[in-house]
């Protein structure tokens, strides 16, 4: 590994064997063994984590444990397609929508390792390796790739070029694939649309020919939906919220958004890996003015990941009652949607009595029914 990436690169085996030995002697540990594992002892994790010595060992001991009792113990089922579309003979770079902090990449992780294909490195932003030494040391050992936020414009052009560069050079050397999602953040209000600023970021280390630089990356689109929405509560709290002030994250609320996404119930799971995108679409791209590319690039990666998101029923109700309309009202039962404003109200009772609930209650239903109006979007 080149030493200029040492800084934002994962873990070495030589690295994760050390700091998963002194994760063992967390005293917070039991309690997390216990909620991913409630049948066995309260030593089991600390168990696993001793005996680790590489990356690929962590994944395979502990990881796909852990995301499998994950699925068991808070969805009804996961499914996936499009499996076909991963290059098996080197690099990709995934580009995916953003929906939970940790479980978006970790599900494609355990995708890939259930399927006896090569892990991906994952983009995660450095706020999330703050005040939290645990989860900062599972991050760097599940082939974290540090992306530094909150820095000054002059620092975050410098960090752009130096991840930039880390992402070609582990994507077109085959070392690895990477993962990351299509902007900064989670997407909020249920709109997953990709940062133009992203694709700019990967140009940053091209040759300046756009055409092979872009295809060189293999950009292949993901989609991952959730029938019930992770941390949706605390999603339209912030967007509320906003509306007449800044938000300002409290502290450890990072990590607690991290567990609540873990922790809730989220019905069923779906994730759509698309074809990368081809020589062709990039080559409509590359003919346009040097803006107009990075736009046409950007409209073509938004229309596969809204194509690819899997619509469930909880969507279609979102539309209909955030439009007042009937319009989806054969897709679902009359018990179903009362089932689903039962559901709308007791999040509601988990936030502060002092915020608009009207107001509040429109964007619950927003974050579930934009995914719809998006695919409406579309097809038009």
């Amino acid at each position: 590994m080149d030493n200029e990436y040492q800084d934002i690169a994962p873990y070495s085996d030589e690295e994760v064997a050390r700091v998963l030995s002194r994760l063992a002697r967390n005293p917070f540990l039991p309690v997390v063994s216990k909620f991913f594992f409630p049948d066995e002892p309260f030593d089991t994790l600390r168990k696993l984590l001793k005996d680790i010595r590489t990356i690929d060992q962590f994944q395979e001991v502990v990881m796909y444990k852990v995301v499998a009792a994950v699925i068991e113990r808070s969805t009804s089922g996961f499914s996936c397609d499009g499996l076909e579309n991963i290059r098996r003979d080197g690099g990709f770079l995934a580009v995916s929508n953003h929906r939970d902090i940790i479980l978006d990449p970790a599900l494609v992780q355990w995708t890939l390792y259930a399927n006896k294909l090569p892990f991906t490195e994952i983009c995660v932003g450095s706020n999330l390796l703050e005040g939290n030494r645990m989860v900062s040391d599972l991050l760097r050992s599940n082939r974290m790739i540090k992306v530094i936020r909150g820095i000054s414009a002059r620092e975050l052009y410098l960090s752009s070029q130096l991840l930039s560069r880390y992402i070609r050079d582990t994507v077109t050397s085959g070392r690895s694939a990477v993962w990351i999602a299509q902007k900064e953040g989670r997407t909020k209000d249920g709109r997953d649309m990709t940062e133009q600023g992203l694709l700019k970021m990967f140009d940053m280390s091209g040759s300046g020919d756009f055409l092979e630089d872009f295809d060189a990356l293999h950009i292949t689109p993901m989609s991952i939906s959730y029938e019930y929405e992770p941390c949706d509560i605390r999603k339209a709290r912030e967007l509320l919220i906003s509306r007449s002030r800044k938000y300002v994250k409290k502290r450890m609320e990072d990590t607690h958004s991290i567990m609540s996404g873990i922790k809730q119930w989220k019905g069923g799971v779906h994730l759509n890996i698309d074809k990368p995108l081809t020589r062709g679409e990039i080559e409509l791209a590359s003919a346009c003015s040097r803006n107009d590319r990075y736009q046409t690039i950007r409209r073509t990666l938004d229309l596969r990941i809204i194509r690819g998101y899997k619509l469930w029923k909880t969507n279609y109700m979102g539309y209909d009652l955030m439009n007042g309309s009937g319009k989806y009202r054969g897709i679902y039962s009359e018990a179903e949607l009362e089932a689903f404003k039962d559901y709308t109200e007791r999040k509601l009772d988990k936030v502060e009595r002092s915020l608009d609930r009207d107001e509040l209650r429109k964007i619950f239903w927003q974050i579930y029914g934009n995914p719809v109006a998006a695919r409406e979007e579309d097809l038009e």
